[in-house]
């Protein structure tokens, strides 16, 4: 399904987005956000969402899609789009439950050796389900996260329920570590803490989460200040 969406917009050098939507369920439409990291004329695209005909142009102007990456295991709906149109290639980490199709061409983890320069993968251990984030090192460093890490500028791409929603849900407009990631993700017994603050240890400026808006810099003081109050508040 394609859900309304917006354009591509640029980050920065060779790095762009595109700002779009999912519905949940018959009332509520979030936000869902696509990456695009271009090396020479391929093209990653990073947690892919579909999209309309003249956006679709927009993006293949950009370059050839070679390369899917899913950070997360609750997005996937539109991997088999890409893979089978374009006959790009699928990164991922094993194990997910949500999504098991398609079959992964190259298992994701720390130390993969990424298809574009300056790029590492970080993994969160520990977690029920794998998930990880992209660091892309130039301008500063760009992270590129799924559910773990979110950041609400506005909430733009949310239908109105969803906007009445999201601040009595635990997703006000700030920067934030996903609440029903956190819940479904911690072992029983078990705290992620450890692994977050882990995640701090990279160099950033810029975040681009799998939902809500693109913080443009200041991101790394923002992660910290959100990894601070979420465990503040589950010790």
């Amino acid at each position: 399904m394609i859900y309304p969406h917006g354009t591509v917009e640029e980050i920065t050098g060779d790095v762009f987005m595109v700002r779009g939507s999912i519905k949940m369920n018959a009332f509520v439409r979030i936000t869902r956000n696509m990456g695009i990291i271009r090396e020479g004329s391929e093209l990653t695209l990073i947690n892919p969402i579909r999209l309309n005909t003249e956006v679709e142009a927009q993006l293949k102007a950009l370059g050839e899609v070679t390369n899917i990456i899913r950070l997360g295991p609750f997005h996937g709906a539109d991997d088999p789009y890409y893979i089978d149109c374009f006959k790009a290639q699928f990164w991922c980490q094993p194990g997910g439950t949500a999504y098991t199709e398609p079959p992964i061409d190259v298992e994701l983890s720390t130390g993969s050796v990424l298809p574009f320069f300056d790029g590492e993968i970080f993994e969160f251990s520990g977690t029920i389900q794998p998930e990880c984030a992209l660091l892309l090192k130039k301008e500063g460093g760009v992270l590129f996260t799924c559910d773990a890490i979110q950041h609400y500028g506005d909430y733009s791409y949310n239908n109105l329920i969803a906007k009445i929603m999201m601040p009595r849900m635990g997703f006000p407009k700030t920067t934030i570590v996903g609440p029903f990631w956190l819940k479904l993700m911690t072992p029983e017994g078990g705290n992620l803490e450890s692994e977050f603050r882990l995640l701090l240890e990279l160099e950033f400026d810029k975040l681009l989460s799998g939902h809500g808006t693109l913080i443009e810099s200041g991101a790394h003081a923002a992660v910290e200040q959100a990894v601070n109050k979420a465990f503040a508040e589950d010790s």
